[in-house]
């Protein structure tokens, strides 16, 4: 081999060489860099996770606390209604009494006062 060919070739190799080493660099650099971006995102991640079940149970809490308020005026509500249908019964009952009362009256004033429609064939 020549000398320049020696040269040529150890050229050849001392770059490969070296652009190997460059490459195994930036892929370390790379590797590095997603690892980096892996353990963010992670974080993050976990973050959001934990704010989402805070709001969470704060909503089912407050979701809680609106419905035992609902259900206690609807229980309210119910009450009252059961009361005034008791109270127009009673006032019924009285109307159908007093009614009652009057219609016997009436009954005896006919008798009293109307003449028999026998008598009068």
């Amino acid at each position: 081999m020549s000398t320049d060919t020696k040269a040529i070739i150890g050229t050849i190799v001392a770059a490969a060489v070296s652009l190997g080493g460059l490459l195994s660099l930036q892929i370390a650099g790379v590797n590095t860099r997603i690892d980096d971006l892996r353990t963010e995102l992670t974080d993050r991640i976990d973050s959001v996770k934990a704010d989402l079940t805070v709001e969470i149970a704060t909503v089912k809490a407050d979701l809680t606390v609106e419905i035992a308020t609902v259900k206690a005026d609807l229980t309210a509500d119910n009450a009252e209604i059961r009361n005034d249908l008791r109270r127009v019964d009673d006032r019924l009952r009285a109307v159908e009494i007093a009614f009652g009362k009057v219609d016997q009256r009436l009954e005896t004033l006919e008798r009293l006062h109307l003449p028999d429609s026998d008598a009068g064939q």
